[in-house]
């Protein structure tokens, strides 16, 4: 170890630091986390050579430690840097993570109007007003607002919280007409919508999360790097196999699936990827179903994109 010193994680002091080494230097690696984008192409622009570990490989080089701290999982990465028993990862660029966070800001947009309007409900039967089952985003305010302000103590304890959700709920609603411009302005992400069950967020989520697709040598992989393909544990006589470990992107998953279940209950139209996860629905079940069915899509998608070909009904099962 030629070198220890603790630092803020900002780039100016990090290169700094490594001007001031006496020795040339080869690589930077870190580990992948929340400040990897920050490190990694501020690091770059400073003409370093840097490399961002997978999380999973590191973690369980570094879980033979006996003792866990900083100074020890410093030392660790760098080892596994020096010898190269790891896999990089593929950083996305700005603009894939500007539709990500443009994604995240409407999804969590319309859960706090949800939980503000579930909150309203909650405290008005204590008072004895029931509200209906289903009452429109848009109509909420026009509907509870009027029962409250006819007497004072509700309109003191929850004017402020449908002000709150008033708010909230137009905010979503301008970030949600910001996506649907996303994607009808985008041409790869109108192919997508071609195939049945894709919509705007899931072609969206789906281009952002891959972001440049000619990092897929294959397109039959894509399904294994959202791990949407079964694990598999086999040892001598034992071979089984198990569910989807559900360690790759979340919000791509849950996408494909509501995609894929979308396409199997709900897309009328024909075609030969539905009929096949409608005999596979018969044989294993809904739920396995619409994962290998999510799987397919996967695969689809990334082989539209790649080719630039559109969607062809008819031969979706032999593509896929």
């Amino acid at each position: 170890m030629l070198l220890e010193r603790e630092l803020p994680c900002e780039i100016k002091d990090i290169a700094e630091c490594l001007a001031n080494f006496p020795h040339p230097i080869e690589r930077i690696g870190f580990e992948a986390g929340t400040m990897n984008q920050h490190l990694y192409f501020g690091l770059k622009a400073e003409g370093f050579d840097v490399v961002c570990m997978e999380a999973r490989q590191v973690n369980a080089a570094l879980s033979a430690m006996r003792s866990k701290t900083d100074k020890n999982d410093a030392c660790g990465i760098a080892q596994v840097l020096r010898t190269g028993q790891f896999s990089p990862v593929h950083m996305k660029s700005r603009e894939a993570h500007g539709v990500r966070a443009l994604l995240s800001t409407c999804k969590a947009l319309l859960k706090k109007t949800m939980d503000l309007a579930n909150e309203v409900r909650g405290l008005l039967k204590i008072f004895g007003i029931r509200l209906p089952g289903t009452v429109k985003h848009g109509s909420f305010d026009a509907l509870v607002r009027p029962m409250i302000e006819m007497d004072d103590v509700l309109a003191h304890a929850l004017v402020p919280l449908l002000d709150a959700r008033l708010v909230l709920f137009q905010h979503f609603l301008e970030r949600d007409r910001r996506v649907k411009r996303a994607a009808n302005h985008d041409e790869v992400c109108m192919r997508m919508m071609t195939v049945p069950g894709v919509g705007l967020i899931a072609a969206l989520t789906f281009k952002a999360a891959v972001d440049d697709p000619t990092r897929f040598k294959r397109s039959r992989t894509v399904d294994a790097h959202f791990d949407l393909t079964p694990r598999r544990y086999q040892s001598g006589e034992h071979d089984n196999p198990g569910r989807i470990s559900k360690a790759g992107d979340r919000d791509v998953r849950a996408t494909l699936y509501a995609a894929a279940n979308a396409l199997l209950m709900r897309t009328m139209a024909g075609s030969q990827i539905r009929s096949w996860g409608i005999r596979l629905m018969r044989t294993k079940g809904r739920h396995r179903a619409v994962v290998a069915v999510a799987r397919k899509l996967a695969v689809l998608l990334h082989r539209m994109w790649s080719d630039g070909t559109e969607f062809r009904q008819g031969q979706v099962g032999d593509t896929a």
